[in-house]
């Protein structure tokens, strides 16, 4: 099998449900070639740059305007006029890739990807199937494009707002986005705990603090490290090497004022500081500067708080990890905010101080916890990439049929 994925590396997540997927076709079929393509940097480096480094001043300097920005393109706008014809005007760059690549099939995990390949598919003859992966959890139009096969979208609701964009409801499938495979084994949990320094039989928080605000982990941070109810914490940073020496200083000071904490800080790569608790009410917290066993922290903790970006929700729901939302940016991540609290599988952590009171109370009633499992397990659409693949054969087999 010779899969092309159309993907990009505006915020993350793309990238990495695409790389969950070609993980996942190598297991299953180590013979396949599976080439995973930045669309817009292949079209022009330097519009990638001003597209990637556009998403990311809009999201975090002027939210709002990005959230006018995200609704504004979900339908027909004058907006979406420059998009299309960039895309247009740049197919002809991915005409030699098909001819030279000769893919069976193509996966597209961002709609700049969907795009060019509905426009090549339609432009120029090629008679290959298209799947689009909606990496989020609400609809928009921007993925919605004449040629593609089949809508690979995280939950049943986005069924109905996709037909009503015009999709025939055959072509919807709510498989999830995929994530990779260690998201869905399980561990021995206090094995786990014990091997990273943590008590198992203490509830655990696991801070995603890599794409928050400096200020907003502290003001959080600040808040939770001294809060009544008995927990510890795990706070990934994610490479982010301010915010790192940021928390470092700010663990200091507490050391200083308070003799409470112990610093381990051997590792050469500074990816690791055990602080361990000496007396109430500091918690005990584990901080990492970047691992990659995120899926291994998600299964031993008992709550996350997160940004509600599309790939790391999806993880949490195939850990079963029930999520506290914080700061969602206006547009895809206020609507994925949306959908899992409407679901029961998150709260809203909204204002630092109400913050604190409802982490307070999840953490100390861990029935209320039970229950966000509970309903994460009746929401969740299973292994994506499991499902995804079979649809690709399919697919495949289906238009080799026709030739």
């Amino acid at each position: 099998m010779k899969v092309l994925i159309f993907s990009a590396t505006t915020g993350g997540g793309h990238m990495r449900a695409a790389n969950a997927l070609k993980e996942y076709i190598m297991q299953k079929e180590p013979d396949s070639i599976v080439r995973i393509e930045d669309t817009i940097e292949y079209a022009s480096p330097i519009l990638n740059k001003a597209v990637t480094e556009g998403y990311v001043y809009m999201a975090t300097k002027t939210p709002k305007m990005y959230g006018t920005f995200y609704k504004t393109i979900d339908k027909d706008s004058p907006m979406n006029k420059p998009f299309e014809i960039a895309v247009k005007q740049y197919r002809k760059k991915f005409i030699p890739l098909i001819d030279d690549f000769s893919p069976d099939i193509i996966v597209t995990t961002h709609p700049v990807g969907t795009e060019m390949a509905s426009v090549l598919k339609n432009k120029e003859n090629m008679h290959i199937p298209i799947i689009s992966i909606l990496t989020d959890f609400a609809a928009h139009q921007t993925y919605v494009n004449e040629g593609v096969d089949a809508y690979i979208v995280s939950c049943t609701e986005m069924i109905g707002q996709l037909m009503l964009r015009g999709v025939g409801n055959a072509k919807i499938l709510p498989y999830g986005i995929p994530v990779k495979q260690e998201f869905f084994k399980k561990i021995d949990r206090r094995e786990a705990m014990e091997s990273e320094g943590l008590n198992p039989d203490v509830p655990t928080l696991l801070l995603m603090a890599g794409s928050f605000g400096v200020t907003d982990v502290l003001k959080i941070y600040h808040k939770i490290v001294k809060s009544e109810c008995d927990f510890q914490i795990v706070a990934i940073k994610g490479k982010n090497e301010k915010l790192y020496e940021t928390f470092v200083k700010y663990l200091s000071k507490l050391t200083l004022n308070n003799t409470l904490f112990e610093f381990d800080l051997q590792r050469p790569d500074k990816s690791s500081m055990k602080l361990s608790r000496h007396k109430k009410p500091f918690k005990p917290t584990k901080l990492l500067y970047y691992t990659n066993e995120v899926e291994k922290y998600m299964q031993i903790a008992d709550l996350i708080v997160t940004k509600p970006g599309g790939l790391t929700v999806s993880e949490s729901i195939a850990t079963g990890l029930p999520m506290g939302i914080f700061k969602a940016i206006p547009g895809q991540e206020e609507q994925n905010a949306d959908y899992l609290i409407r679901s029961g599988m998150a709260v809203r952590l909204e204002k630092t101080n109400q913050c604190t009171q409802t982490i307070n109370d999840l953490m100390s009633h861990p029935e209320k916890l039970q229950h966000m499992r509970e309903c994460i397990d009746r929401s969740s659409c299973g292994n994506s990439s499991e499902q995804i693949y079979e649809l690709m054969q399919e697919l495949i087999e289906k238009y080799s049929d026709v030739q």
